[in-house]
């Protein structure tokens, strides 16, 4: 039996919440809870105090650790992008801060980091407190599809493993574009599905990490493009980074073959959220997605012309 993923439609079967509609604002408070209840494991596991970071990261030969690999990741897009001190940038899925941070302390930038996740919000202020640059940033609970923000008030839309969540991607970039100046840049990465068709193994796959991350599909790098294109956006530039992410994926799923014991005990047990095991099974899912690969990882730098 074949299983196909379409663009622009929600595959996800499963909320964390019983009795819940699918859509858009489902999917936003769904993915608050994801990263609220899985804050912890996330912080043991994956960031530190220093990259403060919820992505793959970028390995390149220079790269010795898995913190190195996180924080690479900010210098990496910064490059693509050509970002320059004083611009005012738009961290459309700041998570807890992490490259708003970056940005602020290493380049320059005024950012404005937007999540859907009021507890992220607290987090990233108390972040910049910590960093000093509290004076640089700010954040505040809004959907990168529909933003408070006046038009052309942004140099740089940037967005790291985010814009999976629009159902629809061509409303982030139609946001993005009324967002960015004239000249106005933006950098977008994420995994992006290789086809459209998939045996029953591979789909569950898929689907553990549609469900456990709440993304309601996977774009094709070449769907992406397109919607970019259709927005209005020119010079789309493309990085491919699956073999600069791949060591992160498979740290992942290392991770999860290591506590599988005490996951099993703690569920058995009722000690463990809905959430955070839906997490659990992404970290297996996700490395048989990109190592099989059902995915890749691509960079998207765009322009909005003069």
């Amino acid at each position: 039996m074949s299983y196909y993923l379409e663009p622009n439609k929600d595959y996800r079967t499963d909320s964390l919440r019983k009795g819940v509609e699918f859509s858009q604002e489902e999917i936003r408070t769904d993915t608050a809870k994801h990263y609220d209840d899985c804050y912890w494991d996330y912080r043991t596991a994956w960031f530190d105090n220093e990259n403060l970071a919820l992505h793959y990261g970028y390995w390149d030969a220079d790269t010795k650790t898995h913190s190195q690999a996180l924080l690479n990741k900010n210098r990496i897009l910064c490059e693509i992008a050509g970002i320059e001190p004083g611009q005012r940038v738009l961290d459309a899925g700041c998570g807890i801060g992490g490259s708003s941070i970056w940005l602020a302390k290493n380049v320059g930038c005024r950012a404005v980091g937007i999540t859907v996740s009021a507890q992220q919000v607290a987090h990233a202020q108390r972040n910049a407190q910590r960093h000093g640059v509290a004076d640089k940033v700010e954040f505040q609970v809004a959907d990168f599809c529909q933003t408070p923000f006046p038009d052309e008030s942004f140099d740089v839309v940037w967005a790291i493993e985010s814009s999976c969540y629009a159902i629809d991607k061509r409303d982030f970039f139609n946001e993005a574009y009324r967002l960015l100046k004239k000249g106005g840049t933006l950098i977008a990465c994420d995994g992006y599905a290789t086809r459209r068709e998939f045996n029953a193994e591979e789909w569950q796959a898929i689907m553990d990490c549609l469900n456990g991350w709440a993304v309601p599909n996977l774009s094709s790098a070449e769907e992406f493009q397109a919607g970019m294109e259709e927005c209005g956006f020119t010079e789309v530039h493309v990085t491919e980074a699956t073999q600069e992410a791949l060591p992160s994926s498979r740290r992942m799923y290392l991770t999860a073959l290591w506590t599988y014991p005490m996951q099993v005990v703690m569920q058995a047990l009722g000690l463990r959220k809905k959430a955070q095991t839906a997490n659990f099974k992404v970290a297996l899912a996700q490395w048989k997605v990109f190592n099989g690969g059902l995915a890749r990882y691509y960079i998207f730098r765009a322009k909005k012309p003069l």
